[in-house]
């Protein structure tokens, strides 16, 4: 454990992956860490918990989150965090996906050659869709690459309309594109702008071979995240505080700052806003930002998870999507969650506005004969359980005109900046922009702190 004396003091108000990143990378650079959580867990959205089941406890995420080896933040991160080996990453990209309307499976699998030939034979050969199909969706996908995302205009039109205008079809963009647009940004292509539907594309599957490459952990992701974040941050004496609600953050004399909770107040030199983006806007002081009102613009998607449990083994591939169906990915989760027998399976459903508030008897109904038909292994087994999991405000929802409204790291209040994956770093409401954004935080509070420093002892020597 190291205690530090005399070091710069930080307040981070989040336990997501955007706290902990900031925490961690805070805590790397000498900063004195007092973290505040408003939940009984860290995490943020990605946490796990126990479920009571016939022979014994499960664990179950809550949602299933996956990264890309393009997510190098995100790695970094775990690797800080000392557990990279509890998570599995492709050799190559392989995704099947399923059609169970007829059973037809077709494969996502990249070639061992140089982007962007390496997808050229998973595309031409992609089961789902007609041979013509297939040849437009690569002339659009050699258009996308030249896209540029950063101009003002491409967050001003849907990435739809664009790959439309490109001459992709509705079943295009159903049984390819928004095969990864859903997953990835929580929208269909038809909603999304397309500033994020390029960056998606560019970065994830067109410019680097090796890019979408899929990982995901192996082991429940309240172990990966918020207990190793916490056994990282216990080695410099971090301050971690659970159930601590934050109801406001005040400037001081002389560049300090309180952060009030609701039983006590802390003073330190800065703060970092970890929070949803709703939330950062009530917390942030007066003037720190120039338009309070278009961060609560932000509009929020959701995502359902829906998990069961049957008696034997219904699905052979770690993970499964399928088309035109409400069952879009199907993951694995026996060996994670402990599962002595039979096999645990969740469906991860983004964009869920249809199921987000049905109850749990209505979904069964709905998606239990929908899963029969993606996984026809299953129609001879006995369902043991069933269950739901539901974030309402699961990211910000990805629309034209979005990125505007995504605030930067640094505000107008010098030792106070802002972090979730919800802040402009160029990437969607994902577990890399998340990190991104609270490494990206702890980063601008050491460039002040270092900036500061020299100019404090330049007044004290000419005072002196």
């Amino acid at each position: 454990m190291t205690t530090r004396t005399n070091a710069p003091s930080v307040v981070v108000v989040g336990g997501g992956l955007a706290g902990l990143s900031a925490a961690v990378t805070a805590a790397d650079a000498g900063w004195s860490v007092t973290l505040l959580e408003s939940r009984p867990r860290l995490g943020g959205a990605t946490y796990s918990f126990t479920r009571a089941f016939e022979d014994g406890e499960i664990i179950v995420d809550n949602g299933q989150h996956v990264f890309l080896r393009c997510c190098t933040a995100y790695r970094e991160f775990i690797s800080r965090l000392g557990v990279e080996d509890q998570t599995f990453l492709q050799s190559r990209l392989d995704v099947p996906v399923i059609d169970p309307a007829t059973g037809r499976i077709a494969r996502l699998r990249r070639d061992r050659l140089p982007a962007p030939l390496h997808l050229s034979r998973a595309l031409l050969t992609y089961r789902l869709l007609t041979p013509w199909q297939r040849i437009r969706a690569i002339v659009a996908m050699l258009a996308l690459d030249r896209v540029d995302r950063d101009a003002p205009s491409s967050d001003t039109q849907t990435f739809g309309s664009w790959l439309a205008a490109h001459g992709q079809s509705k079943k295009v963009l159903e049984r390819l594109i928004d095969v990864f647009t859903v997953a990835t940004l929580n929208a269909p292509s038809a909603q999304v702008s397309l500033t994020l539907g390029a960056m998606v594309f560019q970065d994830g599957l067109l410019r680097k071979a090796d890019a979408c490459d899929i990982g995901v952990s192996r082991v429940p992701l309240g172990q990966l995240h918020g207990d190793a974040a916490a056994a990282v941050l216990a080695t410099y004496d971090a301050d971690i505080r659970l159930r601590t609600r934050v109801r406001a953050v005040t400037a001081l004399d002389g560049n300090r700052w309180r952060v009030d909770t609701d039983e006590t107040s802390i003073e330190a030199d800065a703060v970092v806003l970890a929070v949803p983006h709703d939330a950062a806007a009530e917390l942030l002081p007066e003037g720190s930002i120039a338009d309070p009102a278009a961060v609560r613009g932000l509009d929020v998607s959701p995502i359902l998870n829906v998990h069961v449990i049957f008696d034997r083994v219904v699905l052979t591939e770690p993970f499964l999507a399928a088309v035109d169906s409400p069952v879009q990915f199907v993951f694995d989760r026996t060996k994670a969650s402990g599962l002595r027998s039979g096999q645990y399976v969740a469906v991860s459903v983004s964009a869920a506005d249809a199921w987000i508030d049905q109850p749990v008897a209505q979904l069964r109904e709905q998606f239990m004969p929908e899963l029969l038909r993606v996984l026809p292994a299953a129609r001879e087994a006995v369902v043991r359980d069933f269950f739901v999991t539901r974030e309402r405000e699961a990211t910000f929802r990805p629309v034209p005109g979005s990125a505007a409204r995504r605030l930067p790291t640094t505000t107008n209040a010098a030792g106070l900046v802002v972090a979730g994956a919800w802040t402009a770093t160029g990437w969607p409401a994902t577990m890399e922009s998340a990190v991104r954004s609270g490494v990206a935080a702890a980063h601008s509070l050491q460039e002040w702190r270092d900036a500061a420093v020299p100019a404090e002892a330049a007044v004290h020597e000419a005072s002196a």
